[in-house]
């Protein structure tokens, strides 16, 4: 593979299943000022070393590269990407790439208030805020801070029609809360997707205990008509009509119902990893390269090799599945 100086796109990142990749979602930090019960083990987890880290000049000029090779959508994550204090300049240095990607951003809402503006104007397009629960007290036990009217003050100071709510339904602990977050959700005109728990976190995960997405389909039933919309934009959501329309909410059943067969993402994590997958069980060491006196090719290059790797589906249920040793946060959402 080749980049130009000038950027050209000179090959696409396609796998051995031909699945093309034009979204790569990068890990700012793997810091977070929450300690959800379902990403955190009970003993807490230890940050990554901040010299380890990838720096801005580094992160734009992976996506500079990643932009050349095809990539037209890049989400930051985290961690919480709201405690990297120069996050704000580097959306705008990625905002001026050409060909410019959209840029979207995952959070949990914490800051958010203060720095909405700033990052709209620096370039954002979209935002993802994390909510599971509208009960300030269930959110306290589930995320460790007692922050919900936080969160909500930072939904609120979104521009209008960019923003999302994800939500993860925990059996026995928020699946009561579904049908309050749809109708919040409506009030507010956000879209909502709740997303099947996947085992990525530090408490112990069995495919017997996860809510599953017809579970949670069912519980929302209870209050609202559902009808399937049909699927033009190749997302990981099943979307639903709720009551006739016009609003809509999403599923994302990674694991009942896998979309690995249309998935076009890329991961790289906070410090410097490749990952093809977020249940990969190996990585490329791409700030190794970029540490190596590496020209744009070399790093065209391991991309288009993680790529290449990617298997066909991340196998959750089938025998021999292993989790991934990273958890969430330091692999990026």
């Amino acid at each position: 593979m080749t980049v130009t100086a000038s950027g050209t796109l000179v090959e696409t990142l396609v796998d051995q299943y031909g699945r093309v990749h034009t979204d790569l979602r990068v890990s700012v930090t793997d810091r977070c000022p929450l300690r959800c019960t379902y990403c955190v083990p009970p003993s807490g987890s230890a940050p990554l070393p901040r010299a380890g880290a990838l720096t801005s000049d580094e992160i734009v000029r992976v996506v500079r590269v990643a932009v050349a090779c095809g990539i037209t959508k890049v989400r930051l994550t985290g961690g919480e990407p709201l405690v990297r204090p120069d996050l704000v300049d580097l959306v705008e240095r990625l905002a001026a790439l050409r060909p410019r990607p959209e840029l979207c951003l995952t959070t949990s809402g914490l800051g958010l208030a203060e720095r909405a503006g700033p990052l709209a104007e620096a370039g954002i397009d979209r935002v993802t805020v994390s909510l599971d629960t509208l009960d300030p007290d269930e959110y306290a036990r589930l995320t460790g801070r007692h922050a919900l009217p936080e969160v909500l003050a930072g939904i609120a100071a979104l521009p209008p029609g960019r923003t999302k709510v994800n939500a993860v339904m925990v059996r026995g602990l928020t699946e009561h809360a579904a049908p309050q977050l749809v109708d919040w959700a409506l009030a507010q005109r956000l879209e909502l997707r709740f997303i099947e728990q996947m085992p990525l976190g530090g408490s112990p995960w069995h495919r017997d205990d996860m809510l599953t997405a017809d579970e949670l389909l069912a519980i929302v039933r209870t209050r609202h008509r559902l009808t399937e919309a049909p699927d033009r934009t190749g997302a990981p959501a099943t979307r639903y009509q709720v009551d006739d329309g016009p609003a809509h909410i999403g599923v994302i059943a990674a694991v009942t119902r896998p979309f690995c067969g249309a998935c076009s993402r890329l991961r790289l994590t906070a410090d410097g990893q490749l990952r093809s997958c977020l249940f990969a069980t190996g990585e490329l060491d791409l700030r190794a390269v970029l540490r190596s006196g590496a020209t744009d090719e070399d790093v065209a290059d391991a991309l288009a090799r993680c790529v290449t790797s990617k298997s066909a589906g991340h196998g959750i249920g089938r025998e021999g599945f292993r989790p991934p040793v990273r958890l969430m946060r330091a692999i990026g959402g």
